[in-house]
């Protein structure tokens, strides 16, 4: 459990996620690469979701709990304008609005994030 409630790991998942979700979102909707990128990134969400669990219990140490809830909360929005922005995409809807909210809930948790006492450690 306590290589899942790793700083590294989960900082390493959801940037190699957000480079896929750009990429995914880069590409022109409906192609072979696009799906697969897509389906790729769905497995980086779990892997975040995953790491960020271990991260919100192991966070619960440093009594701090409402703010590693509050980011965890984050993510949980972050993942999902992620979603809503590809998912929109590829049925040719409007996504400015969850571009525009996904860029404010990935700053929030980022924000929050490296303002937390686990980054200590990370960047000791």
């Amino acid at each position: 459990m306590d290589f899942l409630a790793s700083t590294h790991l989960h900082i390493t998942t959801w940037v190699i996620a957000i480079i896929l979700f750009l990429v995914s979102a880069a590409m022109q909707s409906g192609t072979k690469g696009q799906k697969v990128t897509h389906m790729i990134l769905r497995v980086f969400y779990i892997l975040i979701i995953i790491t960020g669990g271990a991260l919100f219990a192991k966070g619960m140490d440093f009594n701090m709990g409402m703010l590693y809830g509050f980011k965890f909360i984050g993510g949980i929005l972050v993942i999902g304008m992620m979603e809503m922005v590809l998912v929109r995409k590829a049925k040719g809807k409007p996504t400015t609005m969850f571009w525009i909210l996904f860029a404010v809930f990935l700053l929030i948790t980022m924000f929050l994030g490296f303002k937390l006492p686990m980054v200590e450690h990370f960047l000791a």
